[in-house]
């Protein structure tokens, strides 16, 4: 059974930096696509970032590249979202997500991605 486990959300303050982490289990993930998506306070949820496991390609939401830092390590089955200059609207529940399967492409819509975490909240406090 897939399984994608967050971890490293919290309370901090504007401007610092949060380094989220999520560990997949379950299956071979080195050929899927993994990203985060991200769902604040009464909005709807949205793409953050994703990145194809298998060569690096990523992919960011425009509003955040240069802020946001997608990564990943086979080896470990983890994939990670730095993430710096924190504003108090990066505020929201981040999930870790999977295609659950191998995949050439690098995802953005929710659809795509059938296996998820139960996300860790972060809160940006001004």
């Amino acid at each position: 059974q897939v399984q994608l486990v967050e971890s490293g959300g919290g309370l901090v303050q504007v401007g610092d930096s949060l380094r989220l982490s999520c560990v997949a289990s379950g299956r071979t993930f080195s050929r899927d696509a993994m990203g985060w998506f991200r769902q604040a306070p009464g909005k709807e949820r949205e793409f953050v970032a994703a990145i194809n496991c298998r060569d690096g390609q990523t992919a960011y939401v425009a509003s955040l590249k240069g802020r946001f830092s997608i990564s990943r390590d086979n080896a470990e089955n983890t994939v990670y979202l730095q993430m710096s200059s924190l504003k108090p609207e990066d505020t929201g529940v981040y999930y870790c997500v999977d295609t659950g399967f191998a995949t050439v492409r690098v995802p953005t819509a929710a659809n795509e991605y059938h296996n998820w975490g139960p996300g860790t909240q972060v809160i940006v406090s001004s």
